[in-house]
């Protein structure tokens, strides 16, 4: 059996092989696992092999942790392979051989870790070797003398410092790895890469490497021939598909290919990945170029400098990649937020930016962040969604697309409601596209992110106030504004403040057919929440608001994301007025069922009160709103 372990202090991995049905770990030398911290008592726990199945015993009062359980002196649990033991500041991992797949994750993770700390020591020491400051402006001007030299320095640091003597060749090989999997993903960004593409290119600092060697880049391009051929990238679809595939299976191709490759060759590649990640340091985006350009990374956060998550299909997990330091990070943000002319500083600690692709960018320093710098960015898919691509990934059906389109096209007002990152933005995009192209479209937007595939729309977008305090505009100034430039209809990407009445009332006065969302859990709960912003603009009485509400808002669709990250809509529900009482009626068309492996969106056998508009103009059939078994959903109301 082998025990992998590594230190939250260090972060360098280690393995053992042990033998025998007793294994002891401790500080102690004389114990089979040897961890040497003071945290660890000389005797911490002890592995018994019965019956071929291994449990764990506490023998200290220290905590220790199996699986997320809690064990104390005296405890004892039963251990599978690949399962945490944590004892701090150890994290230990068994490997019997039937978790192979868990063991590599472990182990690269490990590495991971290790690599980034490497990066950091280097950095610091060659900022204490080579005086940097203002020195971007002369590297961005091609001074290929000065960048030679900054090369030689950090191979130099390396040497010193035995980041690729031959006891770390474990290192060694993922770095070369790093090196391969980069090369790869740049091929196939730049065989998708078109002139109407999407995808934001962050820079080609890496690219600016003088010291590479052409017969060594040649052999790295037939390297990345090899594993493209390993992974069968030529038999997907499309670049996101490819870059799935890469995620998935990166690691096992190259560990095949990688024990063919000549131990020059990969040191050569891995002294090419340092001196790439230090010049992305020093001036591009640091550990955020390779993140920004992978296609399949559909949102990069950044909780401090020792943590960068990002989310993949839905799911956020840690990069384990990291900052060098606090002073770096914002530096970096700085020159994030600088191509769109806005400005960070401890005046001006907060920003919120719009990227050239239309990419959402958020950050926030110090004095407001506590813990750290922290960046957000919710990058835009290299392709706009289409509606097709919604039901394809079971966003909505065909029955309810087909639904909303025949809405849009009577010109019903429609509110999109949903969390942060459940897809309000990209169904609005969707919505849009079956809006009449004769229509005059007017976006409201804080910061200009919806992709109006249409020719007649007027963008608008509000501005904050000057450093002398004055020229800011906000939502519900344009709104109003809006409302003198002859719309058709008005999009406003997000309802959040007193901006709501005023969509509210142009929604009243003519402009049927209009679109907006709102941050909210329910139907219901929109009701709710409506009712808080319009009384931010006005003190009216609640039966006044929900007059309005009904009278302007004829569809409700409420967005939300299922455990295993897959956004879907849950509800399309329609507003009404009770005829007595005047409370807001919320009248549910189609509901998620309750399916957990696979829910889906069904009809309820509910008629919206509009369906003559949409048989008349030939855009939906009648039988689409009856269950072919079970009992029709009554209506909801939304006061409390």
């Amino acid at each position: 059996m082998r025990i992998w372990y590594y230190s939250k202090l260090d972060n360098i991995p280690h393995v053992d092989e042990v033998e025998g049905r007793c294994v002891r770990i401790g500080r102690a030398p004389e114990n089979d696992i040897v961890l040497d911290s003071h945290y660890v008592p000389s005797e911490a726990a002890v592995l018994y092999c019965r019956d071929g199945r291994w449990e764990l015993h506490a023998l200290c009062p220290n905590v220790v942790q199996v699986g997320g359980e809690t064990l104390y002196a005296g405890d004892s649990r039963g251990i599978e392979g690949g399962q945490q033991i944590v004892l701090f500041p150890y994290t230990l991992v068994l490997d019997f051989g039937d978790r192979q797949e868990m063991t590599e994750g472990q182990r690269l993770g490990a590495l991971q870790r290790q690599w980034s700390n490497e990066l950091v020591d280097i950095h610091a020491e060659l900022l204490s070797k080579m005086d940097l400051t203002g020195e971007r402006e002369r590297i961005l001007r091609f001074d290929d003398e000065y960048m030679l030299v900054l090369e030689r320095n950090i191979e130099q640091i390396a040497w010193l410092r035995e980041t690729f003597s031959p006891k770390s060749s474990d290192l060694v090989a993922f770095a070369a790895g790093l090196c391969c999997r980069g090369a790869l993903i740049d091929s196939l960004t730049e065989t998708a890469r078109t002139a109407a593409s999407d995808v934001w290119r962050p820079g080609n600092h890496g690219n600016r490497m003088v010291s590479r060697v052409p017969a060594r880049e040649e052999e790295l391009q037939h390297a990345v021939l090899l594993v493209a051929e390993r992974l069968r990238l030529s038999s997907c679809e499309g670049v996101s598909q490819q870059h799935e595939l890469i995620d998935r299976g990166f690691w096992a191709a190259w560990k095949g290919l990688s024990e063919r490759l000549h131990n020059d060759f990969k040191l050569y590649l891995a002294q090419r990945q340092l001196i790439k990640e230090i010049e992305d340091i020093l001036f591009g985006y640091g550990p955020l170029e390779d993140l920004l350009r992978t296609p399949t990374v559909s949102e990069i956060m950044v909780v401090d400098s020792d943590h960068i998550y990002l989310e993949k299909q839905g799911v956020i997990q840690d990069s384990g990649r990291r900052f060098v330091s606090d002073d770096v990070t914002v530096a970096i943000i700085q020159r994030i937020v600088a191509k769109v002319g806005r400005l960070i500083d401890k005046s001006r600690p907060l920003v919120d930016a719009r990227l050239a692709d239309g990419s959402r960018v958020n950050a926030i320093i110090p004095p407001l962040a506590v813990s750290g710098p922290c960046l957000t960015i919710r990058k835009f898919p290299e392709r706009r969604l289409q509606i097709d691509d919604l039901v394809k990934k079971k966003t909505l059906t065909r029955t309810v697309a087909e639904f909303l389109r025949a809405a849009v096209f009577v010109r019903k007002n429609i509110l999109i409601a949903g969390g942060t990152g459940t897809g309000k933005t990209t169904l609005l995009n969707c919505l849009s596209d079956y809006i009449p192209d004769h229509e005059r479209i007017v976006t409201i937007e804080d910061t200009a992110e919806l992709q109006i595939c249409k020719t007649h729309v007027v963008r608008l977008e509000t501005r904050e106030s000057n450093v002398e305090g004055t020229g800011a505009y906000t939502i519900r100034d344009l709104v109003r504004n809006a409302l003198r430039m002859r719309p058709d209809r008005i999009i406003v990407g997000e309802c959040r403040g007193p901006e709501a009445l005023d969509m509210l009332q142009a929604m009243n006065t003519g402009h049927d057919g209009s679109l907006t969302t709102i941050h909210a859990n329910t139907p219901a709960d929109v009701v709710l929440r409506l009712e808080v912003l319009v009384q931010m603009a006005a003190d009216l009485p609640v039966a006044s608001i929900h007059r309005q509400i009904a009278s302007a808002i004829d569809l409700i669709v409420q967005l939300t994301r299922l455990r295993d990250g897959r956004r879907v809509i849950s509800e399309v529900a329609e507003v009404l007025t009770a005829k007595f009482d005047g409370e807001i009626r919320v009248k549910p068309l189609f509901v998620l069922d309750g399916r957990d492996d696979s829910p889906e969106l069904t009809p309820t056998g509910a008629i919206p009160s509009f369906m003559d508009e949409l048989i008349n103009v030939g855009r939906i059939r009648l039988e689409t709103f009856y269950l072919s078994s079970g009992p029709i959903i009554g209506e909801t109301t939304a006061s409390c």
